[in-house]
């Protein structure tokens, strides 16, 4: 390995017990050199992800989190049974990161990156190096920012997954239950480039006000009194039938499909089975955690399941690459992503910063910036 790229590597690492305990700690762990089809980023920043936290902090009760010299721990007060698999391995995280590819294998793909700035998918991202096969890099446009670049791959693909599943299905507008998030404001942005109809659901005023200002036109927030009668009005104004959720627990998902079937049965002749149109509603996140609740108001045409990006990219084959490559073209307008904290690896495990990221607030996402940054 070049004498510019160090044989070690700090990492964040988190470890379930059998006893009912989750750390997160910073360890130096050895830095492999890279293998013909490999290269090595220097990692500028990697965001946390609601898909990150279910890793990081598993079940563990951040409320009861404790300091230690370097490291952080909290309690698993239920489900220790389903992380059993996971007893005292001490695991690497992070889905993505952007940085610059500093040391490249033999290949000619992998030579063809050095110097690049790239966004990158790996699964242990929160590290201040990571070896990265060719495949898993997407080469950012000469000039970009590898803070920005951090954010190229769970986010962007899984908005422009939503469109792209909206339309295989036959539907023509859609609804997104957490607008105003990071993937919510790049979903408005694709859905206003492509003149799709996008009903954003949010759930404070602001969130709502700060969508309405940045062009959205279709905004309900589900804590306000009118919001089954301002649900009602959006899906008759734009037709939408296909639903994105991202909080997954109580009453919500089925709400959705009521209201559709409410608009959709207007007009037309009873009928004791409901309408004939497909209602679906595609839960892709848990921010809660509790049950799903879905009160039969909306006749016999409808669906809920699960939506994960990988299998979808994986169904998409070959084609996928026409998404990454608009991610990367559109990487600082239309996928932006702004965060709230900025956190280096020895921030990540201090208790008032781990209480802070996994509240995952609207507004408040946190990016962790291996080599410094603070919060």
């Amino acid at each position: 390995m070049s004498n510019s790229v160090p044989s070690t590597t700090r990492e964040l690492r988190t470890t379930v017990t059998a006893d009912g305990q989750i750390t997160l700690d910073v360890r130096e762990t050895d830095l492999p050199a890279p293998g013909p089809d490999q290269v090595v980023v220097k990692i500028a920043a990697a965001p946390i992800n609601p898909s990150d936290l279910g890793l990081l902090v598993a079940n563990g009760d951040v409320s009861q989190a404790t300091q230690g010299d370097g490291s952080v721990s909290m309690p698993i007060p239920a489900g220790l049974k389903m992380l059993s698999a996971r007893f005292d391995q001490e695991l690497p995280a992070g889905n993505e990161g952007g940085g610059v590819v500093v040391a490249a294998g033999s290949s000619d793909a992998a030579q063809a990156l050095l110097g690049k700035t790239v966004g990158f998918v790996s699964g242990d991202a929160y590290a201040e190096y990571r070896v990265v096969h060719h495949m898993g890099c997407l080469v950012m446009p000469d000039g970009t920012d590898p803070v920005d670049a951090a954010a190229s791959f769970v986010n962007p693909l899984t908005a422009l997954g939503m469109v792209e599943t909206m339309r295989a299905e036959g539907h023509s507008a859609l609804i997104h239950t957490v607008g105003a998030s990071n993937l919510g404001q790049m979903l408005q942005r694709i859905c206003d480039a492509d003149g799709i109809d996008l009903v954003n659901i949010v759930r404070k005023p602001e969130h709502a006000e700060m969508l309405r200002s940045n062009g959205a036109t279709h905004v309900v927030d589900s804590a306000a009194e009118s919001f089954s009668a301002d649900l009602t009005e959006a899906l008759r104004t734009t037709g939408a039938t296909i639903a994105f959720d991202a909080i997954g627990g109580g009453e919500l998902a089925g709400t959705i499909l009521g209201k559709m079937e409410q608009v959709a049965s207007e007009g037309a002749t009873y009928s004791r089975y409901g309408s004939d149109t497909l209602k679906q509603v595609y839960i892709y996140g848990g921010l809660d955690r509790s049950p799903t609740i879905l009160n039969r108001t909306f006749g016999l045409s409808w669906s809920v399941s699960g939506w994960l990006l990988t299998p979808f990219l994986a169904k998409l084959g070959p084609d996928a690459q026409r998404l990454r490559d608009r991610v990367a073209a559109e990487i600082t307008t239309t996928f932006a992503s702004t965060y709230g904290m900025r956190l280096s690896l020895d921030d990540t495990v201090l208790v008032e910063n781990v209480q802070r990221y996994a509240r995952m607030a609207t507004g408040d996402k946190a990016v962790v910036m291996p080599h410094g940054a603070s919060s």
